[in-house]
């Protein structure tokens, strides 16, 4: 689905991304990769795939889409080094044409050198690309569009026999725009939808009006 946010064409994409053609740009928030291991090492019961599911699909659109640059809007490893981040940078490695950006986010706290050695170009500041202002959490002053990750957006949908469902999704508000989180196992947050903001929640890989 095409929308247009502050004049410039951006496809929401149903993986819980969006590509803006204009720049042959990938913009993901919270991937939230190691996330599954985290828990594990703690003791609790989570999905061992999730992480192979989250790398599936990010592989599937830099496969199947001209894409010259992913941007990763934070929370792109939620703990600690461990294995699995040798993984991704093997992954990573295979599409050395492609930039790799990272905007930091407060679950990155790995060295620098983590991140530089598979070539991902860090930065600690919010990105400015006209008319946007791109970060991890979302902007308290600012110039332009923010578009920003971190709150895990959601919304719910209710049926008529009063059952209702939670669903990830992207929002666009006057001067502030949020994506889901891209990775699996990460939860949502319901919004508090105003009227005139635009929503667009995702059902099995579709983005919807709502």
């Amino acid at each position: 689905m095409i929308v247009n946010i502050a004049g410039e064409d951006l496809q929401l994409l149903g993986e819980k991304a969006i590509f803006w053609q204009k720049h042959q740009l990938l913009l993901i928030a919270d991937l939230h990769l190691g996330k599954a291991n985290h828990f594990r090492r703690s003791g609790i019961a989570v999905p061992s795939q999730s992480n192979d599911q989250n790398i599936e699909r990010l592989i599937v659109l830099l496969q199947q889409m001209s894409i010259k640059r992913v941007m990763f809007m934070g929370d792109l490893f939620h703990s600690h080094y461990n294995p699995s981040w040798e993984d991704f940078g093997t992954f990573l490695n295979s599409f050395s044409e492609i930039a790799f950006d990272l905007v930091i986010g407060n679950h990155d706290i790995m060295s620098e050198h983590q991140y530089t050695k598979y070539s991902i170009n860090i930065y600690k500041d919010p990105i400015a690309l006209d008319p946007f202002v791109i970060s991890h959490e979302p902007l308290a002053a600012f110039e332009g569009y923010n578009l920003a990750g971190h709150i895990h957006p959601g919304v719910m949908l209710r049926g008529k026999a009063r059952q209702g469902i939670r669903l990830p999704c992207f929002y666009f508000g006057k001067s502030q725009g949020l994506l889901p989180a891209f990775g699996e196992f990460t939860g949502s947050h319901k919004l508090s939808i105003k009227k005139e903001d635009k929503v667009f929640p995702i059902v099995e890989g579709k983005v919807l009006s709502f």
